[in-house]
């Protein structure tokens, strides 16, 4: 089993012992993703990157990570072969010889 697969598996345990399946539908989670992705935004807010609290981005990432993690299980992704397709994908997009140094989107290289 992988650390992703053991992790999603605590997550679902903790939320299970606490009867919390009932509010985590792919809505609801895609939704409690993007605000904890906020308060992810909010830890650099007004700060050079240097400044911000890696307490803070430590805490805003995890929680994020979980419910992305969540959010892949409800949906039946696995989340390391989404990633990986995705790399993938992008490397088709973003040849080296073309995107290195760069920061133009796909259509722009």
């Amino acid at each position: 089993m992988s650390e992703i697969s053991e992790l999603t598996k605590k997550l679902i345990t903790f939320r299970d012992d606490r009867d919390w399946k009932q509010f985590h539908n792919p809505k609801d989670l895609a939704v409690a993703l993007t605000i904890e992705a906020a308060e992810l935004l909010e830890a650099f807010l007004w700060k050079s990157s240097e400044e911000a609290s890696k307490d803070k981005i430590r805490e805003e990432l995890a929680d994020v990570l979980a419910y992305a993690f969540l959010l892949a299980n409800e949906c039946g992704l696995n989340v390391a072969e989404i990633i990986s397709a995705k790399i993938e994908a992008n490397n088709l997009k973003y040849p080296v010889d073309k995107a290195k140094g760069s920061a133009k989107k796909y259509n722009e290289i």
